[in-house]
């Protein structure tokens, strides 16, 4: 099983380091992660999609630093005459952008296209039918798997920031 850890743990370090961009915290994030999946092990859990449970094991714990933090910063700018501006918000709205964008990249082709069509490039669906040939009504069914499917893949990112 040190096997396993040994194999997920670049990668897996690489994707922490997005998420949290200090070196040093990555590393204990990733330090914490692999000790996890090895305590898991030895206690005979039988784990099937070891990539998926580290990496949600890994987003568990940035989650929870994130409000450590949040809350340490809240006790110290309440000990603060003046507060200053947090740059845990901007973290999150860059962890939450991040996350946007692997949502919409894990989109069939033909959703993410639709998708990004209509809420970035902002043409309404009937320029996107005479452009693309597609109908409007399956234009909007594509949009609609699209929304459904980032609202369930961001769920608990968003509950989190909240």
């Amino acid at each position: 099983m040190i096997d396993v850890a040994n194999e997920y743990r670049r990668p897996l370090l690489d994707w922490i380091s997005r998420k949290v961009r200090d070196e040093e915290e990555a590393e204990d994030v990733a330090q914490e992660v692999i000790e996890d999946f090895l305590e898991t092990y030895e206690v005979g859990t039988v784990i099937e999609q070891v990539s998926a449970w580290l990496y949600r094991v890994a987003q568990n714990k940035i989650i929870d630093r994130f409000r450590k933090k949040k809350h340490e910063t809240a006790y110290q700018d309440s000990l603060r005459l003046e507060p200053e501006p947090e740059a845990e918000e901007e973290w999150a709205r860059s962890w939450l952008r991040e996350e946007l964008a692997e949502a919409i990249a894990l989109l069939p082709e033909e959703q993410r296209h639709v998708f990004l069509m209509h809420e970035i490039e902002g043409k309404s669906f009937e320029e996107i039918a005479k452009e693309t040939g597609i109908s409007v009504n399956t234009l909007l069914s594509r949009k609609r798997y699209a929304i459904l499917f980032l609202r369930e893949h961001l769920k608990e990112v968003y509950d989190e920031l909240e």
